[in-house]
């Protein structure tokens, strides 16, 4: 697939060419959106430290974060990899929600960007698989037990901010409540991945204990 960039005296945008014709389509725009604004999907301008702005960023964030996570659950073929791919593809739609103010965008924009309650559901189907073949907690764990574990407990804390940057969108009337369910939904998912990864794996994780000023510290292990 070839690409090329094509410029005029107002804007620079770097085409892709596709299809049988070999037609050109936008790829990305050069130049764009340095008066501090950015657009969102139904043309409406806001500045870049706006609240919607604030929840797509770390929501993108968090996919990235996913992104490594998958990469090393797939190496070690713990079988979490397909799901990681689905969450991956959700977390896009969330974006696509956010992005359209659910109080300014038109009855096709709403249709298009709708975020079904009914992913929330299959992630809780998810959570209670991996719920039930791990060992209970009863100590709190540190985030531990390899690589695919500790870049999932990664995106769980990354998953946690991202929601509560969320927040202040739904309660404002910008996003659908699904949005805010799946994140929350989505921090005890990536909890629970993180610990089948390291039973998968046959690695320990690490247990908390309360440091004692003095003395040195006892690190306490469990293999799941």
């Amino acid at each position: 697939m070839a690409s090329e960039a094509i410029s005029s005296p107002e804007k620079s945008m770097l085409y892709t060419r596709t299809g049988d014709k070999g037609t050109f389509i936008p790829l990305f725009i050069k130049r764009a959106s340095i008066s501090g604004e950015s657009s969102l999907y139904n043309g409406e301008r806001r500045l870049k430290t706006d609240r919607i702005f604030e929840a797509l960023g770390a929501v993108d964030e968090l996919n990235s974060s996913i992104g490594i996570a998958h990469h090393y659950c797939k190496k070690s073929a713990n079988g979490l990899d397909e799901q990681l791919i689905e969450i991956q593809c959700n977390l896009q739609d969330i974006g696509s929600n956010i992005a359209t103010p659910r109080n300014d965008a038109d009855e096709g924009q709403l249709r298009k960007t709708a975020f079904d309650e009914g992913h929330v559901e299959k992630l809780e189907g998810w959570i209670d698989r991996l719920d039930s073949q791990l060992p209970p907690l009863r100590n709190f764990i540190l985030p531990s037990g390899g690589e695919s574990s500790i870049f999932l407990h990664q995106s769980r804390s990354t998953c946690r901010r991202a929601e509560r940057t969320v927040i202040p969108v739904v309660e404002a009337g910008d996003a659908d409540a699904s949005v805010l369910k799946y994140l929350n939904r989505l921090s005890d998912y990536l909890f629970a991945a993180a610990r089948s990864a390291a039973k998968h794996e046959g690695l320990e994780e690490n247990i908390y204990k309360k440091a004692k000023s003095g003395r040195e510290a006892v690190v306490e292990t469990r293999t799941l």
